[in-house]
């Protein structure tokens, strides 16, 4: 019965469901289906695609999401960012609004859907630890500027032609200034100023749907779209039919790269927030490998229903927590909601101006931008700043998905460096005690100039080997005299290569050589059973390995063997 509970978590709350619960569920679905109605169309129209995909991609993933996701109040459906990036990447291939590109990115949404089953199911989860805060921060700073600049074309009423580079906007902006439609920046602006107004009074209050409703009626009474204010017109009505998504091999390798993109950023948005609501609730667990399934199956099974792709949305997922949702129940209700409108209300939409979604996407990702953790990065690590500033400015002047690959390369590159060039320190130890410190940090410690007492602060690996030989060979004269013997106190080193393994067997017959003792301690289990499975061992033998560091130091000063000789070398645990 575990089993089932663990890949239908859907099992594990439903029986468990209490009449208390149902008050808040309700209450909170209904906040967020009336919430969701306006953002679906908003993101809809920024990946590219007709506003009523916005309201498809809405329905069937909470549903799905509801049986498989282990979060109570996570809000899965369209986001600002994923769209963006279905808009970016799908554009280039076919254009924007054609059948071609609706194809396409719902073929997109099966692929990402696809792509997060499989390595939920090979337990990848780990794999979105390549995206770390600052590239996650840098990259979604520069999306939210792009997102921003591509509305406005429908903020202003001005055809500011077909790009995805802000300076290129803004360029094209300035010649043709003369060509402001007034009355529709009006519109945008007033929606821009009644939603952040309604968002201070309360989160709880769905600012972008009562925009939605002046905007239209505003339209609707006073016929401003004979005035030239751009309307949304006619949706579809009814619920989305099932169709399997068509492709040719061609268009999954075009797509490839785009997928395997969404699959991590949005995986990485949808359970960054999951584990943020876990921590505030307490009332469940969030389990990384099985929301990647979840979300996964959301967009695959959504794309079966013309839904493009989707994850959770922060501001949604607050808005369902702050207004009492308890269980997955409320995410049910959110898309009856959506159903309803879809059968029933789709006429009421004729009139919405395009200038009302532009304000709802524009305050949606206001929140993008984060200021202040640039600062920090700034005083505590200019090396990350750099990183948060490049993968930026890449985002920005090229495009999002070539953003995010050079944020995790570059991240990686940090990585390489920081391990190739690793942390080590010279230690003298503390008098009357049995400490040791770095020299550099600390003063008046006991040192003795004929031995060298080292600590390597890194895994020691094929890509920091050599820097460590040369380390070693470069301290091996000391200013007061030759050095007679090396301590290496490997206890922070918690993993050993074989290239690495060869590294020391060099260094060791170098030292041998020069008539150098080399002596080293307190290994932990795995290290020791590299040394045994590379002969390392006997070549170090037993007097040459101990257990603590102040041993060691015993031996190298008086050459009097401790207690724990025979410990130090033979055991073959985990320590």
């Amino acid at each position: 019965m575990r089993f089932i509970h663990n890949i239908l978590p859907i099992t594990d709350w439903l029986p468990k469901y209490k009449r208390a619960y149902l008050s808040g569920d309700i209450f909170a679905g209904i906040t967020v289906g009336i919430m969701l109605i306006p953002q679906g169309m908003a993101y809809a129209l920024i990946a590219g695609l007709p506003p009523v995909y916005g309201l498809y991609a809405s329905i069937v993933p909470q549903l799905i999401y509801a049986i498989f996701g282990t979060s109570r109040q996570l809000s899965v459906g369209p986001v600002a960012m994923d769209s963006l990036i279905v808009a970016a990447g799908v554009s280039v291939i076919a254009t924007a609004g054609t059948d071609a590109y609706i194809a396409l990115a719902i073929l997109l949404a099966f692929l990402t859907g696809v792509f997060q089953v499989l390595l939920g199911a090979m337990r990848l989860g780990f794999i979105t630890n390549l995206l770390s805060k600052p590239v996650i921060s840098g990259f979604t700073s520069a999306a939210a500027l792009v997102i921003a600049f591509n509305q406005l074309h429908h903020l202003l009423g001005v055809d500011l032609g077909d790009s995805d580079k802000p300076l290129v906007i803004l360029f094209s902006f300035f010649e043709q200034v003369q060509l402001v439609h007034w009355m529709t920046l009006s519109i945008g602006l007033g929606s821009v100023l009644l939603i952040f107004t309604l968002k201070k009074v309360s989160v709880r209050i769905p600012g972008a749907l009562f925009s939605v409703i002046i905007g239209t009626l505003l339209v609707s009474v006073y016929g401003l779209n004979e005035f030239g204010v751009s309307i949304v017109r006619s949706i579809p009505d009814g619920l989305p039919d099932f169709k399997m998504p068509e492709w040719s091999f061609d268009q999954l390798v075009d797509l490839f790269p785009l997928a395997i993109t969404l699959s991590l950023i949005s995986y990485m948005e949808a359970f960054s927030i999951a584990k943020a609501l876990e921590s505030q609730k307490r009332d469940h667990k969030v389990r990384p490998n099985q929301e990647l399934i979840a979300l996964g199956a959301s967009n695959l099974v959504g794309s079966l229903f013309q839904g493009f792709s989707v994850t959770g949305g922060f501001s949604r997922s607050a808005v369902n927590k702050s207004s009492g949702a308890n269980t997955p129940l409320a995410s049910i209700i959110s898309a009856a909601l959506i159903g309803v409108t879809l059968i029933f209300l789709t006429p009421l939409f004729y009139f919405l101006p395009n200038a009302v979604l532009a304000a709802v996407i524009m305050v949606g990702v206001a929140g993008l931008i984060d200021m202040s953790y640039a600062k920090q990065l700034w005083h505590d690590s200019k090396v990350e700043f750099a990183l948060l500033a490049g993968t930026f400015l890449i985002t920005l002047n090229f495009n999002l998905v070539v953003g995010i690959i050079g944020g995790i390369v570059f991240s990686i590159l940090i990585l390489l460096y920081k391990t190739a060039y690793p942390h080590i320190a010279r230690l003298g130890r503390v008098p009357g005690h049995h400490e040791f410190r770095n020299v550099k940090r600390f003063k008046n410690l006991e040192v003795w100039p004929h031995v060298l007492i080292i600590r390597l602060d890194a895994p020691l690996t094929f890509i920091n080997i050599q820097y460590f030989k040369e380390y070693v060979e470069g301290h091996i004269y000391d200013p007061d005299g030759k050095v007679e013997t090396i301590i290496l106190d490997a206890g922070p080193i918690s993993y050993l290569d074989a290239s690495a393994s060869s590294g020391l067997r060099e260094l060791l017959e170098s030292l041998r050589e020069k008539q150098i003792e080399f002596v080293i301690c307190d290994l932990i289990g795995p290290v020791r059973d590299m040394l045994h499975k590379t002969g390392l061992g006997e070549i170090l033998n037993k007097e040459n390995v101990f257990f603590d560091l102040n041993e060691a130091v015993k031996y190298a000063v008086t050459h009097e063997q401790g207690d724990f000789k025979d410990f130090a070398l033979q055991a073959n645990d985990d320590m």
